[in-house]
C-alpha cells in the first residue's frame, strides 16, 4: 500500500461528512508526515538514551520540525489550490494523526514500556469531534479520548500525562479525556455535548478491540430510541447558537463555523443523520431520501466553500479564527483569487458568494427537518396558529404539520402563477409554508418567464403581497431565499446577497432592502409613534402606499454598479415600475423618490439647518408637500434599515428639523425662510427666558450678537451662553457640560476671548479627551468674545455619563490652558484599528458658494479617524479661514465634515487659486494625519 492509500484509509476509517473516498489529500501523504522517517529520526537522536527528560526533549524537537515542514507543505499546496477544502482538511487531520500516532508509540515503549499488560492495562486513542470526523483547519483543537475497559491505572494515567505534556510543549490545543466505556455512556446520557463528540469518535491506535466494543454500545445503550431527544436538543442549541451569533444569515462580519449558514449548520445535519441512520457519509443521505441529488449538490459546494474560507482564515491569522472580520475578508478574497471587477471590489464578489452559499444551507436545513418529520422521528412543529383560530383555506391548499402545504404537484405546476399565490396564501391565513412546498417552488423557478412577468394577475398578486396582508417582510425574505424574487424581478438579482464593504451597513442589499420594508409596515401598524411621530402622523393621514412601498423596494437596486446607484436606480425604477402597474404619474414619482432617495438624509446630516438657504434649497428640490412626506418617510426607513443602533435620536432631531421648516416653506412660501424673522423670534424668547435680568442688562445681551448665532442655537443654548458671558473676564474660559438627550449626546458651551485658531484648539481638546465631535457651532460676539457649542459622544457614540463631566472638563481646561498640547498627545492616540484598515475611502473636498447666502460650504468626504477633525481644523486655521459652523455626518469608516468658513476679510472663497490652494493643504493633512494612523 502506497503512502497515499495509508492516508486515505487511516482517515477513511472513521470517515467525516459528505467525504469523497476518491479525494486524495493536497499533497503527497509522505510529505505531509512521513511516520517512519519520524520515528527514525527519534531513534537516531536518542541513540539507546532512554532518559525520560531526554526522550521527551527529542521527541518535542523532532515533532515540531515535522509539523512545521507538513503545515508548510499544505499550506503551499493550499495557495495554488485555494478552493480544494476537502483535500485540506484531510491534510490536516492526516499530519495530527501522525503526530498523535507517534507521540503515543514513544510513550509506550520508551517513556512507559509494559510488555505484559493486564486485561485492565488496554488503552485505545480515539479522535472525537471536528478530529474525529476528520475535518480539521490549520489550527483547529485536538479532541482526544483515552478509552479504557474499566477505571484508569497507574500506568495509563502516567501514559497519558506523560503525552499530554509533549502534545503542550508542541503548542497544540488538545482537549482530552479519560473514560471508560461505562462513563461514556452515563456522561453521554447526561450531556448532548458530549455524546455529540462519541458520536464522531475515530479510532486512532492503541486497543482495537476496545474501541469496537465502544462503537456497539454507544448505537445499543446510548444513541437506539433516543433520536427525538438528540434532534430536539441540537435544533435548540443551533437556535440559541444563531442568537448569539445576531441572528441573521447576512451579518456582515459572519462567524464562518457558529454563525447562521455556517459550517456548525451542517454538521448539525450531520450528526442527526449519523445518529438516526448510522451514515458515515452525508452521501448516504441521498440514498435514504432525505435530499434530492441537486440538493445534496448544494450541501457539498456549500461545505467545501465555507471550509475553504475558515482554512484560509485560520491561515491569515496564524491562529484559530471563526469571525470573518472587515480585514480578515480582503485577505480571505485575495487567497481565493477574487479580483476587482465590474466596479465593485473582490472582497464583495467574496462576500456574495459566501452569502449565497449561506442561504443554501438554509434551505437544505429545512428540506432535511421536513424529511425527518415526514418520518416522525423529528417532533412536528407547534405553530402559533394552533391557539387560534384557524383560517379557512383555499382550494388547492392543506395543512400538513401545521404548515401550508400544495394538495396535488400536478395542479399546482399547471399554473404557473401559483408560485406567487402561495405566498399570498400563506400571508393571508398566517400559515407559514411548507418546506416540501418550497421545494417544488425552488425546483420550478424557470416557469417564471417573460409572460408571468408582464401578466396583470402576477403584477397585482406581488403588490397585494406589497400592500394588503400587513407583514410584507414575511413573504419578501422566504421569495428572496428561495429565488422567487430575482426570478419575478430580474433587475433585483444583482443586488441578492450583495454585500457592501463597510462599517455602515450592517446587511447585504437585499436584507437591507427587506429590513426596510419591514420598517415601513412597523410604522403602518403603528408600532413606532412614539419613536417616528412624523412618518407615524403622515402615513396615518394618507399617502400613495403602492408608490411608496415601490419605491422603497427599488431604492437600492442600481447598487454594485460603477455608476451613481441613485442615478442608475432611478433608470431601473423606470422601467420595472410600469411592469408593476404604476401609472404614468406614480412611475415619475416612484423615480423621483429613488434618485432623490439620499436628499433628505445628506441635508439633515451634512448641511447647517439654521442656513435659511439650506431649507430653501431642499424646499426647491422636493417642490410639494405629497413629495416632502414620501421623501421623509423612505428616508427614515433607509435609515433605521441599514443596521442596529444606526438610527438614533440626534438622526431623528435632524430630520424633524428639516421637515418641519420645509413644510413650512412649501406652505407658507420660501420668503417666510429668511434670517431677519428668525432673528428677531429667537430674541423674543430669550428676553421671556431672562425676565429677572435687569433691561440694561438684557440690551448689551442681545445687542452682543450677529445673525447667525440667533439663527443657529435654540433658546435654551443661548441662554446658557448668557450666563456663561456674564461678568466674564478677559483671561477665563468658561465650560458648561449638559446631556442633551434630544441628540443622544452631551452638549459642550465655552465662552472665552476670542482670537484666531480657536474652534481647532477645541477640536483639539475634545480629541485629546476622546469625545467624538458629531456637531459645532462657534460665533464671535461684537464685543470680541467666541462662543462655542460641541455636541459630543464617547467611544460607544453615547452622551457621557454625569459622573464623567468633572473628569473631561478638568482636561479641556489643561489643554486649552496650554498644559497638554493635541498635537504632540495625538500622535500615539490617533491610530487606526487593525480590522479598519481594510477600507478604502477616497478623500473628495468640493467648495459649495451657493448652499449658503454669507459663507463657503467646504465639504470634506474621507477616512474617519480620532484627530481629523482637529487636522483640518487646524489647517483651515493655519490658512487664516475663519469658520463658524461645522457639521460632522459619520457612515461607519467614512465622514463628511462641512465647514461653512470665510476668509480674513470675511468673504467667500470665490478664487478657483485659493480654493486649490486651501484644497491641498486639507489633502495634505488629510494623508499625514492617514499616513500616522496606519503605522
Amino acid at each position: 500500500m502506497t503512502p497515499l492509500q495509508e492516508a486515505s484509509a487511516a482517515l477513511a476509517s472513521e470517515p467525516g461528512p459528505a467525504e469523497d473516498p476518491a479525494v486524495d489529500l493536497i499533497a503527497p501523504a509522505k510529505e505531509i508526515f512521513d511516520a517512519a522517517a519520524v520515528r527514525a529520526a527519534i531513534d537516531a537522536e536518542l541513540d539507546g538514551d532512554s532518559d525520560g527528560r531526554a526522550v521527551r526533549t527529542v521527541t518535542v524537537q523532532v515533532l515540531k520540525a515535522a509539523i512545521a515542514a507538513g503545515r508548510d507543505r499544505i499550506a503551499a499546496e493550499f495557495a495554488e489550490a485555494p478552493k480544494s477544502a476537502r483535500p485540506t482538511v484531510l491534510a490536516y487531520a492526516y499530519l495530527t494523526d501522525g503526530v498523535v500516532r507517534t507521540v503515543l508509540d514513544v510513550a509506550q515503549t520508551r517513556l512507559h514500556p509494559n510488555p505484559n499488560p493486564t486485561e485492565g492495562e488496554r488503552i485505545a486513542v480515539l479522535a472525537v469531534g471536528g478530529y474525529g470526523r476528520g475535518e480539521m483547519a490549520p489550527f483547529s483543537d485536538v479532541d482526544l479520548l483515552f478509552l479504557m475497559p474499566w477505571k484508569t491505572t497507574p500506568w495509563a494515567e502516567s501514559l497519558i500525562e506523560s503525552m499530554l505534556y509533549v502534545f503542550w510543549d508542541l503548542h497544540l490545543k488538545v482537549g482530552h479525556s479519560s473514560r471508560t466505556i461505562r462513563d461514556c455512556i452515563r456522561l453521554g446520557r447526561e450531556d448532548y455535548t458530549i455524546r455529540t463528540a462519541l458520536l464522531e469518535h475515530r479510532f486512532l491506535d492503541g486497543d482495537r478491540a476496545l474501541a469496537d466494543e465502544l462503537k456497539a454500545k454507544l448505537h445499543k445503550d446510548l444513541f437506539k430510541s433516543t433520536a427525538s431527544d438528540f434532534i430536539e436538543a441540537k435544533l435548540a442549541e443551533r437556535a440559541e447558537r444563531h442568537r448569539k451569533q445576531g441572528g441573521q444569515r447576512y451579518m456582515v462580519e459572519p462567524n464562518v463555523k457558529e454563525g447562521k449558514g455556517g459550517l456548525r449548520d451542517l454538521q448539525t445535519l450531520f450528526w442527526i443523520g449519523k445518529y438516526i441512520y448510522s451514515v458515515d457519509d452525508a452521501a448516504e443521505l441521498v440514498d435514504l431520501g432525505l435530499f434530492r441529488k441537486d440538493e445534496f449538490d448544494r450541501f457539498v459546494a456549500a461545505e467545501a466553500f465555507l471550509m475553504a474560507v475558515r482554512c484560509h482564515l485560520h491561515l491569515v491569522a496564524g491562529r484559530a479564527m471563526d469571525q470573518l472580520t472587515f480585514d480578515a475578508q480582503v485577505e480571505v478574497a485575495q487567497r481565493m483569487g477574487y479580483v476587482d471587477r465590474a466596479g465593485r471590489r473582490g472582497v464583495e464578489h467574496f462576500m456574495q458568494e459566501y452569502f449565497r452559499h449561506a442561504t443554501s444551507v438554509g434551505e437544505v436545513t429545512r428540506i432535511f427537518l421536513t424529511a425527518l418529520e415526514a418520518s416522525h422521528v423529528k417532533r412536528a412543529a407547534s405553530p402559533f396558529t394552533m391557539f387560534r383560530r384557524r383560517r379557512q383555506l383555499k382550494d388547492g391548499y392543506v395543512l400538513k404539520h401545521g404548515r401550508l402545504m400544495i394538495s396535488g404537484e400536478k395542479r399546482f405546476l399547471k399554473d404557473k402563477l401559483n408560485l406567487l399565490r402561495i405566498f399570498e396564501e400563506a400571508l393571508r391565513t398566517g400559515y407559514l409554508i411548507h418546506p416540501d412546498a418550497m421545494r417544488l417552488i425552488s425546483a420550478n423557478l424557470h416557469m417564471i418567464d417573460d409572460e408571468m412577468r408582464s401578466s396583470p394577475e402576477a403584477t397585482r398578486l406581488f403588490l397585494d403581497l406589497l400592500l394588503k396582508h400587513g407583514n410584507p417582510e414575511r413573504a419578501l425574505r422566504r421569495m428572496n431565499e428561495l429565488g422567487v424574487l430575482a426570478a419575478f424581478i430580474p433587475e433585483f438579482a444583482p443586488v441578492v446577497a450583495m454585500m457592501q464593504f463597510n462599517m455602515y451597513h450592517s446587511y447585504t442589499v437585499d436584507e437591507h432592502t427587506i429590513q426596510c420594508i419591514s420598517t415601513l409596515a412597523q410604522i403602518e401598524r403603528e408600532e413606532l409613534v412614539e419613536e417616528l411621530p412624523i412618518a407615524s402622523r403622515i402615513l396615518k393621514e394618507g399617502v400613495d402606499r403602492k408608490v411608496l412601498y415601490t419605491a422603497l423596494f427599488l431604492h437600492d437596486i442600481g447598487k454594485g454598479r460603477p455608476e451613481d446607484h441613485s442615478v442608475l436606480g432611478a433608470q431601473i425604477a423606470r422601467r420595472v415600475a410600469p411592469r408593476l402597474g404604476l401609472k404614468k404619474s406614480e412611475v415619475e414619482t416612484v423615480e423621483w423618490l429613488v434618485r432623490y432617495h439620499l436628499l433628505m438624509s445628506d441635508m439633515a446630516q451634512k448641511r447647517d439647518l439654521a442656513e435659511p438657504r439650506t431649507i430653501r434649497d431642499f424646499a426647491k428640490a422636493v417642490k410639494t408637500k405629497k413629495r416632502l412626506d414620501l421623501l421623509t418617510v423612505l428616508t427614515v426607513c433607509d435609515i433605521r434599515g441599514v443596521g442596529p443602533g444606526v438610527w438614533n435620536n440626534w438622526k431623528a432631531q435632524l430630520l424633524r428639523a428639516l421637515y418641519r421648516q420645509t413644510a413650512v416653506a412649501l406652505e407658507q412660501g420660501l420668503e417666510a425662510v429668511n434670517r431677519e424673522s428668525a432673528e428677531a423670534e429667537a430674541k423674543r424668547a430669550v428676553r421671556e427666558a431672562l425676565s429677572d435680568w435687569d433691561a440694561k442688562a438684557l440690551r448689551k445681551e442681545t445687542g452682543r450678537h450677529y445673525g447667525p448665532y440667533w439663527q443657529g442655537l435654540t433658546t435654551e443654548t443661548q441662554v446658557v451662553f448668557a450666563n456663561m458671558l456674564k461678568d466674564i473676564e478677559d483671561d477665563q474660559i468658561r465650560i458648561d457640560l449638559m446631556p442633551d438627550e434630544d441628540r443622544d449626546a452631551t452638549r459642550v458651551c465655552f465662552a472665552l476671548a476670542d482670537h484666531p485658531g480657536i474652534f481647532s484648539r477645541l477640536a483639539g481638546a475634545l480629541a485629546l479627551v476622546g469625545a467624538n465631535v458629531v456637531d459645532a457651532r462657534t460665533y464671535t460676539s461684537s464685543d470680541g468674545y467666541a462662543t462655542a457649542v460641541f455636541w459630543v459622544q464617547d467611544a460607544e457614540e453615547s452622551p457621557y455619563d454625569a459622573s464623567r463631566h468633572p473628569r473631561l472638563k478638568s482636561m479641556i481646561e489643561r489643554t486649552l490652558h496650554g498644559e497638554v498640547l493635541p498635537r504632540k498627545s495625538l500622535v500615539d492616540r490617533d491610530k487606526m484599528k487593525k480590522r479598519e484598515k481594510a477600507f478604502n475611502v477616497p478623500t473628495s473636498i468640493t467648495f459649495d458658494n451657493e448652499g449658503s447666502d454669507i459663507y463657503t460650504i467646504i465639504e470634506v468626504d474621507t477616512r474617519d479617524r480620532p484627530g481629523l477633525l482637529y487636522d483640518l481644523t487646524r489647517t483651515l486655521a493655519e490658512s487664516n479661514v475663519y469658520i463658524a459652523s461645522a457639521v460632522i455626518a459619520t457612515y461607519g469608516e467614512q465622514v463628511v465634515d462641512s465647514f461653512y468658513v470665510k476668509d480674513m476679510f470675511g468673504l467667500k472663497f470665490y478664487g478657483a487659486s485659493k480654493q486649490r490652494t486651501l484644497e491641498k493643504r486639507l489633502r495634505d493633512a488629510i494623508e499625514a494625519g492617514a499616513e500616522r494612523a496606519r503605522s
